[in-house]
């Protein structure tokens, strides 16, 4: 028997992460401001539902590897330096740092 909560978080995770990455590899040509990213803007570019993709931007901002600017708009910023000072145990780290079916071609031109 499939227990429905652990299928949920399971599918809030692969949101997390595909918010996470996307702004992980966020270019300055994919962004209207040099602050960042609208939360509007991101929600697009994820294919997500817009209360979803804030709520993964509060628990990216909560674990410090996202900065955000304004008020409204609310720019949002991948943090580098602290994303790379994270505890490697983090399940968040863990998360953002699993590839194995991440889609490189959606980051970059080749």
């Amino acid at each position: 028997m499939i227990n429905m909560y652990d299928y949920e978080l399971e599918e809030e995770d692969k949101d997390l992460k595909k918010v996470g990455l996307e702004l992980m590899f966020m270019t300055p040509e994919k962004c209207s401001s040099e602050k960042g990213i609208t939360a509007v803007e991101l929600a697009k570019l994820v294919e997500l539902p817009l209360d979803i993709v804030k709520k993964k931007l509060q628990i990216l901002k909560d674990e410090g590897i996202v900065h955000v600017k304004g008020i409204n708009p609310k720019y949002w910023k991948f943090d580098n330096y602290n994303f790379q000072r994270m505890d490697e145990d983090s399940d968040i780290f863990k998360l953002l740092c699993s590839f194995d079916d991440v889609d490189f071609d959606r980051f970059f031109q080749y």
